[in-house]
């Protein structure tokens, strides 16, 4: 992927961020926040190509990251850098307490043991978006056969009960409601592949 096409896909990104209750929350208000967006879509971007977790539409108007991971590969030590340039430059000190204390309970809602698919991030510009798009079809299809392809599970959780509706839609189950400290609800989801209900 070249500087301009990477340039494109965080702009992307950034303003998809803006519609996202979770990234608002952790986005420190005041000042350019713009440019906190910025800072956290380009983190987002670039862990995802070092990560081979980008999916990119044909149109280029859906975006997403699916990471194949495990509990004992999420360390944080590892990341630590990355997440005091995220403290400095998005979150602000005085938020990440709190981000912490949410990821966590979000983490242990998804499995302990074992390999599995996690959807980080999923948008679809305004014009291309609706259930029945090609875009999100053609999105949805490629988890699928990663989840198939790998034989284990694809995790995901969102604040927005129409993108819980839509991922339902697609053949997730909702397997846990949380009453955020937002005063959403966050909704967990999960697809189990064919051949490997657990």
């Amino acid at each position: 992927m070249d500087k301009e096409e990477k340039q494109e896909i965080i702009t992307k990104v950034t303003s998809l961020l803006k519609e996202i209750p979770s990234s608002m929350d952790i986005v420190k208000k005041g000042g350019n926040r713009h440019k906190r967006f910025e800072y956290l879509a380009t983190h987002m971007v670039e862990k995802a190509i070092e990560k081979d977790a980008l999916i990119i539409s044909e149109n280029r108007m859906g975006i997403a990251i699916l990471f194949k991971t495990s509990r004992k590969e999420d360390n944080f030590l590892k990341d630590i850098w990355t997440q005091i340039g995220l403290v400095l430059n998005v979150t602000g000190i005085k938020n990440a307490y709190q981000i912490v204390k949410n990821q966590n309970y979000i983490k242990k809602q998804r499995p302990q043991t074992g390999e599995y698919l996690y959807c980080w991030f999923w948008g679809i510009l305004a014009e291309s978006r609706g259930a029945d798009t090609q875009v999100g079809k053609e999105m949805k299809d490629e988890f699928y056969r990663q989840a198939k392809e790998y034989q284990i599970p694809l995790y995901a959780e969102t604040r927005m009960r129409k993108n819980a509706l839509v991922y339902q839609r697609f053949g997730f189950e909702l397997f846990h409601q949380w009453l955020h400290p937002s005063g959403d609800t966050m909704y967990f989801l999960r697809y189990n592949p064919p051949g490997n209900e657990r």
